[in-house]
């Protein structure tokens, strides 16, 4: 029997050295060498006004919240089909948030029914790209001009990815990555990006990063001494972590390669499964490039998928289902409505299964995985 693990973090083989690197110059601390390098990397490779490296993408949705003054009585729209940090940044303002439902082929936000959701306290608009495949944002784009509400692209899945060749995170007022290490590109563990871009919000982005301080203008030269000028927190990586994530970003084409090699492997060995009503692939928009991310399917319901879990995991397989909508937890019953019927959030919820999928996977390890699932299906 075999074993396999649902994610390894990638490793290159240059973030040692980089790491020894920085703390041989005994410049540890944020900002320094390689916060400045990826920095560069991802403003030249995304086109956006300015990106900062922060210490989560949950710290970088905070930052957000910050930037778009979210207050008490502000309502905030997303699906509710997403990570705990997307809602609890905003909540953390005072805001209400507002679900509505999925589309079931991408497990994305309807933007159908995000009109209908608008209120007078509606402030802003945070669609979510799951699984790094984008949301139909001209149409976000469209009704958040329309009503003057502002766009927070959750993209901690998404990098790599573009929507009608726009990188995921560059659509919005704002966007943010992950970099932990359940992600394509880690700086470490843990780790996260705010991509800022509107000019109105960079300077006030950095100082809130700064634990509200404008340190960063001073060490550019812009003012002679530094203070307390806003409210802020410390969202600042260490430079060991940047270090880390540089060697990543060397190899950014490769590791994305090798995940979407592996991911079309998936999904040209499980259509047949699909094609026999046994399992629902994922569908891509014709306008999208996924950057391989996740490689999940939806079977019949929670019985076959808790039957499927344990009988991949008996054989040695880690798979995993996913998110419990935030609706139906008991935060979200406190901080959370849910605007029009939940027709497919929690129906999809509970019928989706992720596969191990990570840079390096071998393919001996990956057919493993799928003949499993044809003898689990061969046994009905």
């Amino acid at each position: 029997m075999q074993r396999v693990r649902f994610n390894i973090p990638p490793v290159v083989g240059s973030e040692v050295g980089y790491i020894q690197d920085a703390i041989t110059r005994r410049l540890l601390a944020g900002d320094n060498l390689y916060s400045r390098k990826c920095d560069d990397w991802f403003e030249d490779h995304l086109g956006c006004k300015k990106a900062f490296l922060t210490t989560s993408c949950t710290h970088a949705l905070e930052i957000a919240a910050l930037l778009i003054g979210i207050e008490p009585g502000d309502e905030v729209i997303m699906p509710s089909y997403t990570f705990v940090s997307t809602a609890n940044a905003f909540v953390l303002r005072g805001a209400k948030i507002v679900f509505v439902d999925i589309r079931p082929e991408t497990m994305n936000i309807d933007e159908r029914l995000i009109e209908a959701a608008i209120t007078e306290h509606t402030k802003a608009i945070v669609p979510v790209h799951y699984a790094g495949v984008a949301c139909e944002m001209d149409v976000i784009m469209d009704i958040a001009k329309r009503h003057k509400l502002f766009v927070i692209e959750d993209a901690a899945q998404g990098m790599m990815a573009t929507y009608k060749g726009k990188p995921l995170g560059t659509i919005g007022n704002i966007g943010t990555y992950s970099f932990h290490e359940t992600k394509n590109y880690t700086s470490g563990g843990e780790g996260g990006l705010l991509i800022i871009n509107d000019d109105e919000f960079i300077e006030r982005a950095g100082i809130i990063r700064e634990k509200g301080t404008n340190r960063s203008l001073f060490f550019r030269g812009m003012v002679d001494k530094y203070s307390w000028v806003d409210v802020g927190s410390s969202y600042l990586p260490n430079d060991l972590s940047a270090a880390y994530l540089w060697g990543q970003l060397e190899f950014a084409d490769k590791i994305n390669s090798d995940r979407l090699r592996s991911w079309k492997k998936y999904i040209e060995l499980l259509k047949p499964l699909d094609e026999s009503h046994k399992i629902e692939l994922p569908v891509i928009p014709e306008s999208v490039f996924h950057n391989g991310h996740m490689l999940y399917f939806k079977v019949k319901d929670l019985i076959v998928r808790t039957a499927l879990l344990k009988f991949l995991n008996t054989n040695g397989v880690i798979a995993a289902f996913h998110y419990i909508p935030l609706h139906s937890s008991k935060a979200g019953k406190i901080f959370s409505i849910f605007s029009g019927d939940d027709k497919f959030t929690t129906e999809g919820s509970e019928r989706l299964i992720r596969l191990p999928i990570y840079y390096e996977l071998e393919a001996d390890k990956l057919n493993y995985v799928v003949n499993l699932i044809y003898q689990f299906f061969g046994k009905e």
